[in-house]
């Protein structure tokens, strides 16, 4: 069993046994103690969906309004003009066939993958390397998009993806517990606006059953919906 630290007990014993405000949460997460490093901030929401049912996959992406404090690495799959444009807007790597080569041959060491469409029969056999680790480009995403540029500057901006997993939890990077709480509320209300947007029509029952904040080595905090 690994060793709990002081500093995460203490953390423990100041977690709110109720759920909070979305900015009272906030300052209870900065309150649990400074650790050596910038601690990400995660968001994880329970919803009340069946991922057996296709039609009540929530799926997407959101271009937080404050970023999400790192510097995402990105490659792309592109020819052509698609392809300057990509080197443009600050893609880490941009390439066809030797690239996905590099893939195959076990490389993956980027945050996400993005494809001009006519990429597709390049990209497509990526997926037994790219699919479990959850960066397969994906027109749902908007990862398989024509619009190269557009789409590797909001990555780079801080765009996020995400996707319920089969116990109906959707979880995402909002920030760095280092952004000044009214930055940090805004990126996780609209992270929540945007997933409540996405509500499917054939969901019977309460939709957000839970949300929960916690930073990357702190307790959860749960939020008041």
């Amino acid at each position: 069993m690994a060793k709990v630290s002081k500093r995460l007990k203490a953390a423990i014993k100041q977690q709110p046994a109720t759920a909070l405000p979305l900015a009272e949460a906030v300052e209870s997460l900065k309150g649990f103690g400074a650790t050596k490093f910038d601690q990400s901030v995660e968001i994880a929401i329970r919803l009340g969906v069946d991922h057996t049912q296709a039609d009540q996959i929530v799926r997407g992406s959101i271009v937080l309004p404050n970023g999400i404090g790192k510097e995402q690495r990105v490659v792309v799959f592109a020819k052509g003009p698609a392809a300057d444009s990509a080197k443009e807007a600050g893609a880490d790597e941009v390439g066809e066939d030797e690239l996905a080569k590099k893939i195959l041959g076990g490389w993956t060491d980027f945050d996400v993958c993005i494809a001009a469409p006519d990429m597709m029969r390049i990209v497509g056999p990526l997926g037994r390397v790219l699919g479990p680790r959850g960066l397969m480009p994906s027109p749902r995403a908007g990862t398989v998009t024509p619009e190269i540029g557009k789409t590797v500057a909001e990555y780079k901006a801080g765009k996020v993806e995400f996707r319920n997993d089969k116990g109906g939890n959707v979880q995402a990077i909002v920030g760095k517990l280092s952004f000044d709480s009214p930055l940090l509320v805004e990126n996780i209300q609209a992270f929540i606006e945007r997933i409540l947007s996405m509500k499917p029509a054939t969901v019977k029952g309460v939709y957000v059953k839970a949300v929960h904040l916690s930073g990357a080595m702190s307790p959860s905090v749960r939020v008041a919906i």
